[in-house]
């Protein structure tokens, strides 16, 4: 679970990254659950895109990845989302603490 201080870091640091997978048509299948896991273990921050025409809300979308891949809902907005993973063994982003002072 992301803290409001850790949320807003990652969203100004998403903001810089481009759109790397799209969402079309046919939803959330098997390969993009595959790409998306893949693109985590990278990146650790990744922004999606739902395309139009494609039956799941980028919040639908947004959750149900997020639930598949285990990782943390960053942001919604518009057609886009932004999910975040930690990578234990590489890790790639540093977040604050929950307790910094």
């Amino acid at each position: 679970m992301l803290t409001s201080k850790q949320r807003a870091m990652l969203k100004g640091l998403a903001s810089n990254e481009d759109t790397i997978l799209h969402i079309g048509r046919n939803g959330i299948t098997d390969t993009l659950l595959i790409q998306a896991a893949d693109a985590l273990t990278a990146r650790e921050l990744i922004k999606l895109k739902v395309q139009e025409g494609c039956v799941l809300t980028p919040h639908e979308a947004a959750e149900k990845l997020s639930k598949a891949s285990k990782s943390d809902i960053v942001q919604v907005i518009g057609n886009k989302f932004v999910l975040f993973k930690r990578n234990h063994k590489e890790p790639k982003i540093i977040l604050s603490s929950k307790k910094e002072l």
